[in-house]
């Protein structure tokens, strides 16, 4: 049987998704809010539980590509501190699966667009505000660049001892300690959670990292082998629901070959685009996706 008659898709809605597929590629080599985008449009022309399961392998190709680009700048202590909670935010996200349909699923992907999009703009203020006080401490060097270095383009490599608790070591406050560990757990759960249920944690791994002061090489080689466990460890549980089968194997067979080039593609540009510009039509275009789901 024709794939796309097994999918009842037509040509530009087959069109659509390899553009979102190339764009899976793109923001994992250059711009990871690129991807927010390629979810909206899988969950508009998939059924919005399948969606998830078709984009997961594909995700998971741009993350294999990802880790062989940016492996020597991961930053291991920050990924073994998120582990843990973010195993906890996948089996409630999977619980939630088990007992959402379809249209509560589609309508949960469309309200985590909208909830990601308002913390990645917030996140974006936030790191371009100084921080007010006198005795406030200074921002960590490479903390720009960091935020840079979700979104694209700047200067870097490792973090400056890419942690939370970064802080909390310059002067040996317990509490500071716990707030960052409190601080890991938090953003942990909430990613595991909007990861299983929608693919959407990068914008919240987005603003962990950048507060543990990343740069932009550090920034890509962590979130590359964070997302490439994360997301192979979601597949028992999403072909456990179903999400992942025959059909939905045979579209990401197709669907492939335009991850590739994405990658390559961004990584070329990674350097090279107009980041501005390129942020403020990512998040335009992420808000009419989730609006679109919403409402439909």
């Amino acid at each position: 049987m024709n794939m796309m008659t097994l999918w009842h898709i037509s040509g530009w809605e087959f069109a659509a998704l390899a553009l979102a597929a190339l764009l899976v590629g793109f923001s994992k080599t250059a711009v990871s809010g690129a991807n927010t985008v390629s979810l909206a449009v899988f969950a508009a022309v998939l059924p919005a539980r399948a969606s998830t399961g078709v984009l997961l392998p594909l995700l998971i190709a741009g993350d294999v590509l990802a880790v062989l680009t940016y492996r020597r700048h991961a930053h291991w202590p920050t990924l073994w501190r998120l582990f843990p909670a973010v195993g906890v935010g996948v089996v409630l996200g999977t619980l939630f699966l088990v007992r959402a349909g379809d249209g509560i699923v589609r309508t949960s992907i469309g309200a985590i667009l909208l909830l990601m999009t308002g913390i990645t703009l917030w996140r974006r203020r936030a790191a371009g505000r100084p921080e007010p006080g006198p005795e406030s401490k200074p921002e960590p060097e490479g903390a720009r660049d960091g935020a840079a270095g979700a979104e694209g383009p700047a200067d870097g490599g490792s973090p400056e001892h890419g942690s939370a608790e970064r802080g909390a070591g310059a002067d040996g406050s317990a509490v500071a300690t716990r707030a960052g560990r409190t601080a890991a757990g938090a953003y942990g759960v909430l990613g595991g959670f909007t990861t299983m249920v929608a693919n959407a944690g990068g914008p919240v791994m987005s603003m962990y990292l950048l507060s543990a002061g990343f740069r932009k090489l550090g920034f890509l080689g962590t979130s590359a082998f964070f997302f490439l466990i994360v997301n192979v460890s979601k597949v028992p549980f999403s072909a456990a629901l179903g999400l992942i089968d025959g059909r939905s194997l045979l579209l990401d067979a197709a669907l492939l070959v335009f991850v590739v080039p994405g990658a390559f593609i961004g990584k070329w540009a990674v350097n090279r685009i107009n980041q501005q510009l390129f942020d403020r039509l990512v998040v335009a275009a992420t808000v009419v996706g989730a609006l679109e789901l919403l409402l439909s």
